[in-house]
């Protein structure tokens, strides 16, 4: 079954002032699906994901939803429904994990009761975090941080998550159970992911395409 385009990149071309670092790429992720973007380090995994946000220099044509945003910027790319959770996990250390939940609802600030369904939600997902809710971010392990990435952007209620390198630097067994969850968001809330990863046999068995 073919699904419908949600994002669609022509001709894309990304660099940070200097020579560039994407030249001319197409790709499509189907609503609803799990797209895999593999390669080695300094293959431009990452700066893909940030052409996508408005994080870097673009050129070349990409719509979601059927809008165009090569010329949106950052914050107003998330408003339409697209969560990136970067590599190095971006984290506020000296918050609470609770506090960086919150602030990944700030788009919804307003929304009290559907951002305390949403905390309920991704502790379900999460239990770890929901026993480290009061804990500083900076105290928690390696995997904990990226499960908090993960469910910072998951408050967004996002249509579409960047995941960049969630497997980096974390023990086999975490992973597989990051991945595993990733599979559950994308089933039962209907969360599109596009995957950058380096590790292409869990990468490929999550993917659609």
């Amino acid at each position: 079954i073919s699904m419908a385009a949600l994002l669609e990149a022509q001709d894309l071309h990304a660099s940070y002032g200097g020579p560039a670092i994407l030249k001319g790429i197409s790709f499509t992720v189907g609503e609803g699906g799990i797209t895999t973007v593999l390669g080695a380090n300094g293959a431009g995994k990452t700066t893909l994901l940030r052409a996508i946000c408005g994080m870097c220099q673009r050129r070349g044509r990409v719509q979601f939803a059927g809008q165009a945003i090569e010329n949106k910027a950052t914050e107003d790319v998330v408003r339409l429904g697209v969560a990136h959770v970067p590599d190095g996990r971006g984290t506020f250390l000296h918050l609470t994990t609770e506090e960086n939940l919150r602030l990944g609802a700030y788009t919804r600030h307003r929304d009290k009761t559907g951002i305390a369904h949403d905390l309920e939600r991704v502790f379900g997902y999460f239990p770890k975090l929901k026993e480290r809710r009061k804990q500083q971010a900076g105290t928690l392990s390696g995997g904990e941080q990226q499960m908090l990435a993960i469910s910072r952007g998951l408050m967004l209620r996002p249509k579409l998550m960047l995941l960049d390198e969630p497997s980096f630097g974390l023990a086999p067994l975490i992973v597989q159970d990051i991945f595993r969850i990733m599979r559950a968001i994308n089933q039962q809330d209907k969360v599109s992911i596009l995957l950058v990863e380096q590790n292409a046999e869990l990468a490929l068995d999550l993917a659609d395409t």
